[in-house]
């Protein structure tokens, strides 16, 4: 089969798309990984609570997507909150192990949940804009992938000014560095776990709302996509939120890529060898330190 360079771009613009969705995906581990120094194995399920919210209030409530954005996301990050006050918060020095099956019992009972609430059937949503796809050398680019580019970019700004520039930020930071340093200078590393559930949920929920118009959504498409956000954590180095990022765009260009060149039925495939291969050859990720080497002990 032959194949010029529309189709290259083509495969390339797909995988920038899917890509962007894994790398928020990724900060949203990396978010509770800093804090906890666990996995969160029900990141998933933020995303797709964000997307399935996004449906009812827009496609049913008929609210606009700026007023239905807004909600969705404090929804998705009211329910991170309270899943860290009354499931993670109450445990008493955990062992990193016992907290992770938490968040895998969590991971079904809020499968389980959605699919009460919204069956089991795919949803979709309108996209952002009306407007008509470009076309940039013969390959066709939708105007949803455009918004989820620059949403990407703007998470990631904000994530950083956060993190770098902010009281708040920085103390979180510091609790990932040292806990019981932190706590002698007065600051409450439980409320600083409290929030990094918060803002992952609120990633994940945007990560939710901005693939939906393109894939749909429903209830079990949660684990699959952890396990991408996951994959580009892990490559991209654990706890490295820049470095998640570039993995995602990398991962979902590679799927593109071999979807397009070789068959789309390896295309999760080829993203489970990438993470294999990474973790034999460099267990800490492309641009990690050897903290992300504890994952052999699990």
């Amino acid at each position: 089969m032959n194949y010029n360079l529309t189709d290259v771009l083509q495969f390339l613009v797909m995988g920038i798309q899917r890509g962007a969705i894994y790398a928020l995906v990724a900060m949203g581990f990396n978010m509770i990984y800093n804090a906890t120094g666990i996995i969160n194995l029900a990141q998933g399920e933020f995303v797709v609570l964000g997307g399935l919210m996004m449906v009812t209030l827009t496609m049913q409530a008929k609210l606009s997507v700026p007023i239905a954005f807004a909600i969705s996301v404090v929804f998705v990050l009211i329910i991170g909150v309270l899943i860290e006050r009354f499931t993670i918060n109450p445990v008493k020095k955990p062992s990193v192990l016992r907290l992770i099956i938490i968040t895998i019992a969590l991971s079904i009972l809020l499968r389980g949940v959605a699919m009460c609430i919204w069956g089991k059937q795919s949803h979709y949503m309108n996209h952002f804009s009306d407007h008509e796809p470009y076309v940039l050398w013969g390959a066709t680019i939708l105007p949803q992938t455009l918004w989820i580019i620059g949403i990407l970019c703007i998470v990631v700004v904000c994530f950083h000014v956060f993190f770098h520039y902010t009281l708040t930020g920085k103390s979180m930071r510091a609790c990932a560095i040292n806990k019981d340093s932190v706590r002698l200078v007065g600051i409450n590393d439980r409320n600083m776990v409290m929030l990094s559930f918060a803002l992952s949920a609120a990633i994940g929920a945007i990560a939710g709302i901005i693939i939906t118009p393109i894939i749909q959504i429903d209830y079990a498409r949660g684990p699959l996509l952890a396990l991408k956000g996951f994959g580009a954590s892990v490559v991209g180095g654990l706890g490295n939120s820049m470095g998640a990022v570039f993995s995602g765009i990398l991962l979902g260009i590679i799927e593109a890529m071999g979807a397009g060149f070789i068959s789309s039925h390896y295309m999760d495939a080829i993203a489970l060898l990438i993470l294999l291969i990474v973790l034999f050859i460099r267990p800490s990720g492309i641009f990690g330190n050897i903290q992300a080497s504890k994952l052999k002990e699990f």
